[in-house]
């Protein structure tokens, strides 16, 4: 006997409660819990929040940058919809208050986000590394970071002619950003999570 699992619409995912504070993503219509992660993985998130916000204020730019705040629908084929939650997302300012009286989803027919990044854990780490690099790129995302502490390597991945170019950065080596050009960052503060 096989167990069966119920496949969710986008909107019932919309809906869903199940009365605790579980965050879940939407991955061909099956909901999965997302894990709270380390303090470490937390610590990340933060940081580069805080550092983006602080980047784009220098250069001028009305963006933001949420940390677990906005869900990205993804056109995966198939037939069951996905919606994924990256552990911070850059829009622009005007986005994200478009946001404010609905639920925090950019849709497919929306402007992609500028810039999004993924702290991959024991548990992520293939879907970090493989599909969701693929539904990036497919939504035409700019750039994707995957920062990984298990590897001690952090992957700018940048948007050319619909495929992602990535670039791994170690160490005291300053990551570049086409999307943060004058961020002075190393691989080691990112995934410390400080400078």
């Amino acid at each position: 006997m096989t167990a069966t699992t119920k496949k969710f619409s986008f909107a019932e995912y919309l809906k869903y409660n199940n009365g605790t504070d579980t965050q879940y993503e939407l991955v061909d219509g099956e909901l999965l819990p997302m894990s709270l992660g380390t303090g470490k993985h937390g610590g990340i998130s933060k940081f580069l929040e805080r550092s983006f916000d602080d980047e784009s204020v220098k250069m001028g730019k009305n963006w933001t940058a949420q940390k677990f705040s906005v869900g990205v629908r993804s056109p995966r084929g198939g037939r069951w919809d996905t919606s994924r939650i990256p552990d911070v997302v850059v829009l622009p300012t005007q986005q994200w208050e478009a946001l404010s009286n609905r639920e925090a989803v950019i849709e497919l027919n929306e402007t992609p986000p500028i810039l999004v990044v993924e702290v991959v854990s024991e548990s992520t780490q293939t879907t970090d590394y493989r599909s969701k690099r693929s539904e990036y790129a497919v939504l035409e995302i700019p750039e994707y970071w995957i920062v990984d502490p298990i590897q001690e390597i952090v992957t700018i991945c940048t948007l050319v002619e619909g495929f992602y170019d990535a670039v791994a950065f170690r160490g005291q080596e300053r990551i570049i950003s086409f999307t943060f050009p004058q961020l002075d960052l190393s691989a080691e503060q990112v995934l410390a999570g400080r400078k």
